[in-house]
């Protein structure tokens, strides 16, 4: 039976004012140093630059990009049939590409449109599918964290503080994903503030339902699809380098790559904006890469990637919420 009682899922909208000023600060923020940058490097140079790349080479960009999120949205579809879900692949793959549409809310937490979508759909509480939506991100996080250390052993030489950066992406993704440790760290920290104890009985109730993904073939299809996403990602960061003249070598692009996006998400900003540019450009020119390469070379690899990903989410959330509303009518 369907449950028609208040959507405690959807993201808080009570202080949608200030969130919104936040990103669009962000924004403008990153914006202005990337156009402080191109100033100081000379328009013309990296306009130059951008008039290298060819439309065909545009497209392997984003059909790289395009086979990351479509391998990420069967990862989300087999944990969602893995938790029980009575969901199929084209409504899993709506919703997951539609929550892309929030990905610059702060700490992504608009992405959790998800879970009001599954609620309306399938009457399944966010207590029931909170971990769908935590192995997910945990699932990222420690793909993200091999596939630096794997590109760290392959590259030539290593990036100062990736080590210990990989490391925590690591590690967080583990306590996320063991039910005993995740609850007994609910439980202390609800004993430090003796606060909220319904949010933290649901909390720990979510953090038992992890079980259900403690399955070896189920942990190794989740790592192996998002393994192979984030490298295509990679890759295509490796080749936009070459397009625009400079040669990097693949393990040193991948690494860079997603020492910067790691980056870019520790800073909390949306979407890592900011962070993961700065990263990017700063790791680029250790390496001896021009302002006038690496400047439009972010820019780009940051539109085929984060911004295509929000085009896509802006396409497929109308259709996810008409889906949605048409299953509580």
């Amino acid at each position: 039976m369907m449950n028609h009682g208040p959507d405690i899922s959807a993201p808080n909208p009570a202080r949608p004012g200030r969130d919104q000023g936040l990103m669009f600060g962000l924004i403008v923020l990153v914006g202005l140093g990337l156009w402080s940058l191109g100033t100081a490097t000379g328009w013309a140079e990296i306009g130059a630059q951008l008039a290298r790349l060819q439309p065909w080479q545009v497209a392997i960009l984003l059909a790289l990009s395009a086979g990351n999120y479509l391998l990420r949205g069967l990862r989300w579809h087999g944990l969602a049939r893995r938790l029980g879900l009575p969901t199929g692949l084209s409504q899993n793959l709506r919703h997951y590409l539609g929550g892309f549409a929030m990905s610059v809310t702060p700490g992504r937490l608009g992405e959790l449109v998800r879970m009001r979508w599954l609620r309306r759909e399938t009457g399944w509480t966010l207590e029931r599918t909170a971990p769908l939506a935590l192995m997910d991100r945990a699932g990222d996080l420690a793909v993200m964290a091999l596939l630096l250390a794997l590109a760290l052993t392959l590259a030539a030489d290593r990036i100062a503080g990736a080590v210990p950066v990989a490391a925590l992406a690591l590690a967080a993704a583990v306590t996320a994903t063991r039910p005993r440790l995740l609850s007994a760290l609910v439980t202390r920290l609800y004993r430090a503030l003796g606060r909220f104890p319904r949010a933290f009985a649901r909390a720990r109730g979510a953090a038992r339902r992890l079980t259900r993904f403690c399955h070896g073939p189920t942990l190794a299809l989740a790592l192996g699809l998002g393994f192979l996403g984030w490298l295509a990602e990679g890759y295509a960061f490796h080749l936009l380098l070459g397009f625009l003249g400079a040669e990097i070598a693949l393990w040193k692009a991948v690494s860079i790559f997603v020492f910067a996006t790691l980056a870019g998400g520790l800073t909390g900003a949306p979407g890592g904006l900011g962070g993961a540019e700065a990263a990017m450009i700063a790791l680029l020119s250790l390496e001896g890469v021009p302002l006038d390469t690496s400047v439009p070379a972010t820019a780009v690899i940051r539109l085929t990637t984060l911004w295509f990903a929000i085009a896509l989410g802006l396409a497929v959330f109308p259709i996810a919420e008409r889906a949605a509303a048409r299953a509580t009518a």
